[in-house]
């Protein structure tokens, strides 16, 4: 299969071509939305020529390879979701949305029917890893192309062997460590750098693996997953699912996912006190770039968590300190760093093997709209400066007197 893309890279000039099928044609993007997509996503072309018409779908062009990218959920397509051309169209589901539940005792009773599998939840970010074009490619959350994570995830995993004989099936993980440089935690048995992964799915269908066909398969090709911390009855599952994730939170670990291990019923995830403080802690250094969705969530957790542990007041007292802590220190901190002139900021750290290779991931950054530049670049270390924009420009203006 052949892509011509026009100079503008704009829809109105956008070539679709199949000689694989004996009858080379072309077509505008437009009509390939109409026409042949709805065939691969199963969805109507009324509704897809609308999500295009509002921008839900768009061209996205990217370490040589053209697609279409859903902004946003369609019908039973995800978020993320990518449609590439090469050889042949490769559909890329979307990773599904994992839903949170506030109260372990009557949520996983009433979710699962008989067992729960319970996953450690990395710190990280999210990642499937595909072969498209006979190259290994890993796509982002949101369905951008990152061009670090292409690089050093084949670096970290010797994946040769395992897309040769599943060309078909997406590695969905999370990428972790303290040169990841979306999300930043210390793993021990990680480092600077590793990789964990969480699903092995199908690419048209997004059918996963059951729990043990995916641990099964990983341990064939010598691939690292997750933790599985453990496997038990549903009635025995909120109690030992608290022990658990309260035994993480005082190791400074996130949290887990809790599944049914045939995976035919969809995964839950519950997370510690101190991952909630650490994410309050981070949001309050850079304030107004999160919505305030983000804050209240995490408190709504810490309250509920609250509840259904019974808490004394020593252990509550101990929570809402370190709940407050987490919201006024790093503000203040901001606040005074701004007041001196400075701009709110963070430098993050990874090693690439070039220039070209650190301006690249800049570039990818700036496409998802972050503010970044290439600090440094010396042996293989690159230094990239993310520059929190917004929450400097209205620290800038309360100081100076602007009304909230």
């Amino acid at each position: 299969m052949e892509i011509n893309i026009g100079k503008k890279n704009s829809h109105k000039i956008f070539f679709f071509k199949c000689p694989s099928c004996g009858l080379s044609y072309s077509t505008t993007l437009p009509s390939f939305i109409k026409n042949e997509l709805p065939e691969l996503v199963d969805i109507s072309s009324k509704k897809l020529e609308g999500a295009f018409k509002r921008g839900n779908l768009k061209f996205y062009d990217s370490q040589g390879v053209d697609s279409i990218q859903f902004r946003k959920r369609i019908g039973k397509i995800e978020s993320g979701a990518m449609i590439c051309f090469g050889d042949k169209i490769e559909v890329i589901r979307g990773f599904p949305k994992i839903r949170r539940t506030l109260m372990l005792n009557p949520s996983l009773k009433d979710h699962f029917s008989d067992e729960v599998a319970v996953e450690e939840k990395m710190n990280g970010y999210n990642v499937r890893i595909a072969l498209i074009n006979h190259k290994i490619t890993a796509f982002t959350r949101g369905g951008y192309i990152c061009p670090y994570t292409t690089k050093k995830a084949p670096e970290l995993m010797d994946l040769t062997d395992f897309f040769r004989d599943n060309p078909e099936t997406v590695i969905c993980g999370e990428m972790v460590g303290t040169e990841n440089p979306y999300v930043t935690h210390y793993y021990p048995e990680v480092g600077s750098l590793g990789f964990k992964i969480f699903d092995l799915r199908e690419k048209v269908s997004n059918h996963p693996l059951t729990v043990d066909e995916k641990f099964e398969t990983l341990e064939k090709y010598g691939l690292p997953p997750v933790k599985l911390l453990g496997v038990f009855d549903v009635e025995d599952a909120p109690e030992k699912v608290m022990n658990i994730v309260k035994k993480l939170g005082e190791a400074d670990r996130e949290g887990v996912v809790m599944k049914d291990p045939e995976m035919k019923i969809t995964p839950l995830k519950y997370t510690s006190s101190k991952a909630h403080a650490d994410e309050l802690e981070y949001a309050f250094r850079y304030p107004f770039e999160f919505g305030r969705s983000f804050f209240f969530s995490r408190v709504i957790r810490e309250g509920f968590q609250a509840y259904e542990l019974d808490e004394s007041e020593f252990e509550l007292k101990q929570r809402a300190k370190r709940l407050g802590e987490s919201i006024l220190y790093p503000m203040l901190d901001v606040i005074k760093h701004v007041s001196r002139g400075d701009v709110a900021s963070e430098d993050l750290v990874i090693h690439v093997d070039s220039y070209d290779d650190a301006a690249d991931f800049v570039r990818h950054l700036r496409d998802l709209g972050v503010v970044a530049t290439l600090l440094e670049f010396e042996d293989g270390k690159a230094v990239i400066r993310r520059i929190h924009q917004s929450t400097s420009d209205r620290i800038t203006n309360y100081l100076r007197g602007g009304l909230y």
